[in-house]
């Protein structure tokens, strides 16, 4: 399946650049107008970075916290640093480790964070932006065929973006 994201400035040449694909035959059920009055991101079910930066978190968790204990605790043991000097060693030992794996944690928010919310959304944060700016996204999805005549109908609007995705096969 393959897309065609096109931002357009305003409402009436989102209905236009609409009322122009139906004209040639192109199918209502693959084009697509979000904007305020029709489909919001939600609603499309374009990826909210948000979500993929707490999925990469939670990823980053699972790993981090407990090589952080391993390496705060191993640290300390290799170290024999007294956090609490009247404590056994085994106690500072293990503190080690609750403060390497609190380092893991933070790693794990701010690592995992940045990469879900610059990689992990593709292209969907600029298409976002463009949504909150006021402006109209026409989608047209079907075959390649198809995906290329609505670029050659859509481009008479002269569009401010004009973008074509390929769904992997197997998806």
């Amino acid at each position: 399946m393959n897309y065609l994201v096109a931002v357009l400035p305003d409402r009436t040449q989102a209905e236009a650049a609409y009322s122009a694909l139906e004209k040639e035959g192109l199918p209502n059920d693959g084009i697509n107008i979000l904007g305020e009055g029709y489909q919001s991101a939600d609603d499309y079910g374009l990826i909210d970075p948000n979500i993929e930066a707490k999925k990469e978190i939670k990823r980053e968790l699972f790993w981090l916290v407990g090589f952080g204990f391993i390496a705060g605790f191993a640290f300390n043991w290799l170290t024999a640093i007294e956090i609490i000097p009247e404590g056994a060693p085994i106690v500072n030992h293990i503190l080690g480790g609750i403060f390497g794996a609190g380092a893991g944690a933070l790693g794990a928010y701010f690592s995992g964070g940045a990469v879900g919310l610059t990689i992990g959304s593709g292209d969907a944060l600029p298409y976002r932006n463009r949504l909150n700016a006021g402006k109209y996204l026409v989608i047209v999805k079907g075959t390649g065929e198809l995906t290329d005549r609505a670029t050659r109908i859509l481009r008479q609007f002269e569009p401010e973006n004009i973008q074509g995705y390929s769904e992997p096969i197997g998806t």
